[in-house]
């Protein structure tokens, strides 16, 4: 029996009728018959989609079995948690375009750092996180162990040693709905993180050893070994949310299955959308458009290919409430 659909799909299907508007809905229909045919999706986010709250939507996708595997940042791999414990510190900055260079100084001599309109509190987010994550980094290592990025964000969630500080519902908390599924996570360049910074810093003092933190190549063939056993039926989508690293790295697998590793059947991403503000220009990765692709073996000639050239934090959640029939 099909659910009825809820007032945001049936606004969406009666005024989203053009331009991006119906790129937005072509992207989400496909997206569903993708799901509906039996195939998985991977969402790759970037930016900092996380301190955008995305969590409220994408935790409920998660919860529903709407995503197979995520791959982002490490900025939005922690500071969904950090919105999680720290949410009543953040700052709200609406007039942020009118802030002098001694404005900016300021927030930082208050310990905000800015994104956007949003300030995110030091002591309150990174501190906070900082002292229960060094201890399981820390015991990790004791016991000979090494884990990727993720899994140590999942270890410390799983732990109820950050339930003390919660300050927002915990369903609206994306890694946490994604720590309860151990639904698969890959974060190239997590080294560039606040997180990251810190076990760096870590390893710098003598205190840490960097080979306590599984690498970037070990994502890699984590990621591969994941294709290689997900990808037969309809096959693996790929949503993305935004440019960068997050889509640039995990996009990749495919040739590099085929090419290096001379699996000549190994499909390709069989379904393609990208939500970005990037415009198409000389020697952009997160503007090209998807049909360039194509020339990389990454998408087939008769991927499904949206693009949606929009604002994400007002398109994600969206799409999102279609396929989640809101």
């Amino acid at each position: 029996m099909s659910v009825e659909r809820g007032p945001i799909s049936q606004f969406i299907e009666k005024n989203y009728l053009h331009f991006n508007a119906a790129s937005l809905v072509d992207a989400a229909k496909g997206y569903e018959a993708h799901l509906d045919a039996g195939g998985k999706m991977m969402i790759t986010l970037a930016g900092a989609m996380s301190t955008a709250e995305l969590g409220i939507s994408l935790a409920e996708m998660i919860r529903q079995d709407k995503v197979s595997i995520i791959s982002c940042t490490g900025a939005n791999l922690e500071e969904d948690i950090m919105n999680l414990v720290a949410h009543s510190h953040y700052k709200r900055v609406p007039h942020y375009r009118d802030l002098s260079p001694q404005d900016e100084w300021d927030l930082l001599e208050n310990h905000y750092n800015r994104v956007t309109d949003t300030c995110i509190p030091e002591e309150e987010a990174f501190r906070r996180l900082q002292q229960h994550i060094h201890k399981i980094w820390k015991d990790a290592e004791q016991a000979g162990e090494r884990y990727f990025p993720h899994e140590y964000m999942y270890k410390m969630l799983k732990s109820g040693v950050l339930e003390q500080y919660y300050e927002i519902d915990p369903k609206n908390s994306w890694m946490l709905a994604a720590a309860e599924k151990n639904l698969p996570i890959v974060v190239p360049g997590w080294e560039d993180s606040t997180m990251g910074n810190i076990f760096a810093s870590y390893v710098i003092k003598g205190e840490l050893k960097a080979s306590t933190m599984k690498s970037g190549i070990e994502y890699m063939a984590y990621l591969a070994d994941w294709y290689v056993k997900n990808s037969d039926g309809k096959g693996i989508g790929f949503f993305q949310i935004g440019g960068g690293i997050a889509g640039d790295f995990p996009i990749c697998v495919v040739p590099m299955l085929y090419q290096d590793m001379e699996m000549e059947n190994i499909p390709f991403w069989s379904y393609f959308c990208q939500i970005s503000d990037s415009t198409t220009s000389y020697g952009s990765y997160s503007g090209a458009v998807p049909n360039e692709k194509i020339t990389w073996g990454k998408l087939g000639i008769e991927t499904p290919k949206f693009i949606v050239e929009s604002d994400a934090t007002i398109v994600a959640p969206l799409i999102f409430a279609w396929i989640l029939k809101q």
